[in-house]
């Protein structure tokens, strides 16, 4: 092996030790607010002199026009390019801009990426050159990232006959500043070197260590761009030389090395047409921006490969094309630093729970799934199968592991789906199973102030969706009994904790129910509901869960876990119990004999660690009681939650990860728990049907009165009646089977009744009043 062999080898470990198997681009328009600047570098063809015939700046309204291009045609980022600082030089661009309105270009600039991220949802890039505190500091409010090229730390350049003479913008000392100043004011930041422009390889490694000083201080740049020199007509350089393709490859190498494993490396696609493989054998991870609308207007004669052939052709270097957005995944997971509170929403929005664009418009709650994802590479991951192999054989996996699988995309993310599908199989057979049960929400009054809950009220927040209300016991009974006479077998019981509440009237709900119907199962109560009730009567949760199971109560929900991780839970729900409760609750109740279910809320703020801590939590307490019958994935409904709307949390889960979720699950929590449930109210019956084949073998329950996601905004019914369950499961081939809550057989005579169920009464919702116990 040869030493450029070598150092391309070490440089392509770095990269996968890393990036793993992605490699990422920026789909985005390009903006080109000005063609006009102060330098005269001598390769440039993007500078231009004023026209009168040639408005000097893009007017708000083609900037606007532009933007929404690139918006209709699904990009994530809006890269203004200009010269800098054309005003210094030119009567017509200060004319200009003052006829806008604007002292600067970087105001003018400031101004037009505030109306862009505003009016179109795209996160604006910013490239304007060289820039003082004060002006970074302005754009750092309506960008998500800016950048500048450092091009070369070669002063030579910068003399009489080299390519950079003549541009005092240019000089490195200068832009080196402007790059450090960002660091302080922490703005995500990109930069790079131009390579073939007459410097010599030791300058362009003097310049990459030069920028891996300033990250290693202050963390801030995100990508660096190795830019290979293109000779172009009309320019000094027109007949110059440029640089060859193990050049380049050396140069990308060599930046690898010198900037770590972490660092996101780029070359541009567009300049070195049909060598792609070349170049990801050399260590970068991301081909940058690639646009459906707009060309390349620094290389408008190298024009953008298609993102279809760009995934091609990375997948036959084993590589997984994903768009990422204008503000890389580090950042977006640590949005409150990195980024101003406007840019930060617009960032979660936008982000899948990695960091990454997300892959289409899908939410929770939305009607209908998107296509089936593309597999483009030949072979799956030796450490995906690895791992895979390992959860099947039962072995508990760890949390790398776990996060690991949440990573899985293409081959990856179809071995792991279909792994987990075969288990499902070979545990729980052909057999789809269902509850037909009715939901009936007590009370949406409570004091906590959950973030993520769209459902609870104050005792007068009519300016919330719906109105506060407590149910009388009487309608408690009667919807009971209705759902008896429809063929239900068991009432699902949750509801606020009002502060009015006690132990003493769980209880009275449970006796109520009972008294009005003997055989129906009460499932009701969280652990929320469990503490504050034995809270308020001054009882260890073993004893009132005994009290409870004494006047009816047949299992438990697992709800009010959420996720099973204090530091996500200090985030969305400060005030609830934490980790320990929980689970110590739900011990008890399996102690009691008392079985219970078991979920996970997830899509909102947490990342993969926080899913893999929850799920290895609830496989060590199933190892130790076996009291969990089933879990359940609950993607988290964006529309009507605070925490959305506050612009903290992102827009749930995207479908790939939904369906994943269900797939790690059958897999981490083999052979531990052996039910595995999708949620047709969150994912909707054509989702829930692509679940039931990555691993879920239950349905759930008809509901007949679904509220609490309804509220959140999801736009499923309130109900999912037998005849339809049945005829979803039967469309992908399985047997639909009534069950209890228990999972056992359900006679003959309640199915019957559960197919010719009369229309739901009206529901009354008993207006606040004070409560007394029973």
């Amino acid at each position: 092996m040869t030493e450029f062999s070598r150092l391309m080898a070490e440089a392509a470990r770095l990269r996968d030790q890393g990036h793993g198997r992605l490699i990422s681009y920026s789909r985005k328009v390009f903006i080109p607010l000005t063609k006009l600047c102060r330098d005269v570098c001598h390769y440039c063809t993007f500078a231009e002199t004023p026209h009168a015939s040639q408005p000097a700046y893009l007017s708000p309204d083609e900037v606007l026009a532009i933007a929404r291009a690139g918006k209709e045609a699904g990009c994530t980022e809006a890269l203004f390019t200009l010269g800098d600082k054309p005003e210094l030089r030119y009567r017509a661009a200060r004319e200009a801009l003052a006829e806008l309105g604007y002292e600067s270009t970087i105001a003018y600039l400031t101004a037009m990426c505030a109306l862009v991220l505003r009016e179109t949802g795209l996160l604006p890039h910013a490239n304007p050159g060289v820039m003082t505190r004060e002006e970074i500091a302005a754009l750092r409010e309506v960008t998500a990232s800016q950048g500048i090229m450092l091009e070369s730390t070669s002063e030579r350049l910068c003399e009489k006959g080299g390519v950079h003479y003549g541009s005092p913008d240019k000089h490195p000392a200068v832009r080196l500043e402007t790059i450090r100043l960002a660091g302080e004011l922490k703005v995500p930041f990109t930069t790079g070197i131009l390579i073939g422009i007459g410097e010599t390889r030791e300058e362009r490694l003097d310049a990459l260590r030069a920028i891996g000083d300033l990250h290693q201080k202050y963390g801030h740049i995100q990508e660096v761009i190795v830019q290979n020199f293109r000779a172009k007509a009309d320019t000094k350089l027109a007949d110059a030389d440029e640089p060859d393709l193990d050049d380049l490859c050396w140069t990308i190498a060599q930046a690898r090395l010198i900037l770590g494993p972490d660092m996101n490396i780029q070359a541009p696609p567009n300049l070195s047409p049909g060598v792609y493989q070349r170049l990801v054998a050399a260590g970068i991870n991301d081909w940058g921006g690639v646009s459906p609308v707009t060309p390349d207007h620094v290389n408008p004669e190298a024009p953008w490969p298609a993102v279809e052939e760009l995934a091609r052709k990375s997948a036959e270097t084993g590589k997984v094309l994903v768009n990422r957005l204008a503000v890389y995944p580090s950042y977006v997971r640590t949005p409150e630093l990195w980024l101003a509170p406007e840019v930060a929403t617009q960032v979660r929005r936008m982000a899948d729970a990695e960091g990454l664009a997300r892959d289409n418009d899908w939410a929770p709650g939305n009607t209908e799934p998107p296509p089936a994802p593309q597999v483009l590479l030949r072979e799956v991951d030796p450490e995906i199968v690895r791992i895979v192999d390992r959860a099947t054989g039962g072995t508990r996996l760890d949390h790398p592991e776990i996060q690991r699988l949440f990573t899985a995309r293409d081959a990856d993310y179809r071995h792991v789906t279909q792994a987990a599908d075969a288990l499902r199989k070979a545990v729980s057979g052909e057999v789809i199973r269902y509850v037909v049960n009715r939901n009936i929400n007590y009370t949406n009054i409570c004091y906590f102030r959950c973030r993520f809950c769209a459902f609870s009220k104050g005792r007068t927040h009519d300016d919330l969706r719906g109105k506060p209300y407590d149910l009388a016991l009487e309608e408690v009974s009667r919807r009971a009994v209705e759902a008896w006479e429809r063929g239900a077998t068991e009432v699902c019981l949750q509801g606020g904790i009002h502060p009015d509440y006690t132990g003493e009237t769980y209880e009275a709900i449970c006796r109520a129910i009972k008294q009005a119907v003997p055989g129906m199962h009460i499932h009701a109560f969280s652990p929320l509901e469990v503490t504050q009730g034995a809270a308020t009567l001054a009882r260890p949760i073993d004893t009132f869960l005994a009290g409870l199971k004494e006047a009816g109560l047949g299992t438990l929900p697992g709800t009010a876990a959420e996720i099973l991780d204090d530091e996500i839970r200090a985030i969305i729900c400060p005030d609830k119990i934490n980790t320990q409760e929980w689970l110590d609750v739900q011990r008890a109740a399996h102690k009691l004999g008392l079985r219970t279910t078991s979920t996970i809320m997830y899509g909102h703020v947490e990342t993969s660690l926080a899913w893999a801590r929850h799920l290895l939590a609830l496989r060590d307490l199933q190892v130790e009681t076996g009291g969990f019958t089933e879990f359940v994935p609950l993607p988290f409904v964006h529309m009507e939650a605070p925490m959305y709307r506050q612009g903290l949390a992102r827009r749930g889960p995207t479908f790939r990860e939904a369906v994943i979720m269900h797939s790690i699950a059958r897999l981490v929590l083999h052979p531990a728990i052996t039910n595995i449930q999708t949620s047709w109210v969150k994912m909707g019956p054509a989702g829930a049907a692509i679940c039931l084949n990555a691993g879920a073998n239950d349905l759930g329950g008809t509901l007949m009165n679904e509220s609490i996601s309804r509220a959140a905004g999801t736009q499923h019914g309130q109900e999912f009646p037998p005849d339809a369950m049945e005829k979803l499961i039967l469309s992908i081939g399985r047997a639909p089977q009534q069950r209890t809550t228990l999972y056992g057989p359900v006679d003959e005579e309640r199915r019957a009744a559960s197919f010719v169920a009369a229309d739901l009464a009206p529901i009354i919702l008993t207006p606040p009043r004070k409560r007394v116990a029973a």
